[in-house]
């Protein structure tokens, strides 16, 4: 083993070598360059903040990686969330997430605005074309998470297994039981040596901090629905609806997708038209895509939207996976070496791409695939993204050119 020689890696002691100006600079330029989902974003870190500023080892970057994988949330902003944490402490953290995300929630939040104003061909040609950017975004997302989550025969039947649950018991409970399905296969059946040798970090979160936010993480996530009573009509239910869809989102931020039409479109708060054009939007940002909560926040009229809706809808969707983050922090070495625990994140990544191939035909595919040239429409974008390897806000600009063409052309 190599000891790592004066590498300029902060908090390797526990102590930041940062400042919250210098980590909001940085993630600045990444709010506004990102593009392409949460595997490019971690690319984009790597380059700007370990290669070129050298703020962490790339064992170490690695290291992060694999935790924000092994938890609910945005892997990528829970990457930048620790990384701000590392450099700079609690107000880098806060710098980093504000930063990243700020961009993409503005601009989707103008969207939301100005979305009313898309009548006409033209406009209902482009909101349609969005539409079927969500179809070859979201089938993207399933073709790979398939091939990366479910690479053997166990697992690619949880994920068949979870298609059924989520299919029969529509809503969060049939995701939350899909979900729990995986764990229990996973913990019992995709159990694996662990690997020797991890390399520990150490971050400035102590162990009372993290208990405390493991506590305020079930305390909202149990909590909160108790104190709503069922009630979808108030504040309070919206920010319990988003803050649950982010405490489930296993795999990436494409999962977001079902957790959050159960919860915005099935209440009446937004229509699935409004809710599939603005994740068809959310395509085309820089930065983290839980953004999209965002759109929804500012697109609803009820109970709560405009701008505090965007603000209750962004806090409740991100709060969980950064709670569970700081909770997880000062163990995180002693948990990636328990096989058992990384059984059951197999097992519950293989039921995620069960739930995100569901959502695939319901709402997304129903909602935008209305004629063939629609198919055909929608599945040039797929191939764009899979084998041509464009940029989906090229796709975004292309099949919204087409949207509009077809309206044109067929009414």
């Amino acid at each position: 083993m190599h000891e790592d020689k004066a590498e300029p890696q902060s908090g390797s002691d526990g102590k930041p070598e940062g400042t919250a100006s210098e980590v909001f600079s940085a993630f600045l330029k990444l709010g506004v360059t990102s593009f392409g989902g949460p595997i490019a974003h971690l690319g984009y870190f790597r380059d700007e903040l370990v290669q070129r500023r050298q703020w962490v080892s790339e064992e170490r970057y690695a290291d992060l990686v694999a935790l924000c994988q092994f938890l609910p949330g945005p892997a990528s902003s829970q990457v930048g969330f620790a990384l701000g944490l590392l450099r700079a402490g609690p107000l880098g953290a806060l710098a980093a997430f504000t930063a990243f995300t700020l961009p993409s929630a503005l601009i989707l939040i103008a969207f939301a605005y100005g979305a009313d104003a898309f009548g006409g061909p033209v406009g209902l040609g482009l909101i349609h074309g969005l539409k079927l950017v969500a179809v070859a975004v979201v089938a993207q997302a399933v073709w790979g998470m398939a091939q990366n989550l479910c690479p053997d025969k166990e697992r690619a039947a949880i994920a068949v297994i979870s298609v059924f649950i989520v299919t029969f018991l529509a809503g969060a409970g049939g995701q939350i039981l899909a979900i729990l399905f995986g764990v229990g296969v996973g913990f019992a059946v995709l159990r694996t040596p662990s690997q020797s040798g991890e390399r520990h970090m150490r971050f400035p979160v102590s162990g009372p901090v993290a208990a405390v936010c493991f506590a305020l993480f079930l305390v909202l996530l149990i909590g909160v629905p108790l104190v709503a009573g069922g009630a979808t009509d108030t504040a309070l239910s919206v920010f319990d609806g988003f803050y649950r869809a982010g405490a489930l989102v296993f795999g990436g931020g494409h999962v977001v997708l079902p957790l959050l039409q159960s919860e915005v479109v099935a209440t009446g708060w937004l229509s699935s038209e409004s809710f599939l054009a603005g994740y068809g939007a959310a395509q085309a940002m820089p930065g983290p895509l839980f953004t999209f909560a965002s759109y929804l926040g500012a697109a609803m009229s009820e109970p709560i939207g405009g701008l505090m809706g965007a603000l209750v809808a962004t806090i409740a969707v991100f709060l969980p996976g950064f709670l569970l983050l700081i909770a997880a922090l000062p163990f995180w070495n002693v948990i990636a070496l328990r096989a058992d625990a990384r059984a059951a994140m197999r097992g519950a990544n293989a039921a995620v791409v069960g739930i995100l191939a569901a959502a695939l035909y319901n709402p997304v595919w129903t909602s935008a695939v209305l004629r063939p040239a629609d198919f055909a429409v929608a599945l040039a974008g797929f191939i764009l993204l899979v084998r041509w390897k464009l940029a989906p806000w090229i796709v975004v600009v292309l099949l919204g050119a087409a949207g509009v063409a077809l309206k044109l052309l067929l009414g």
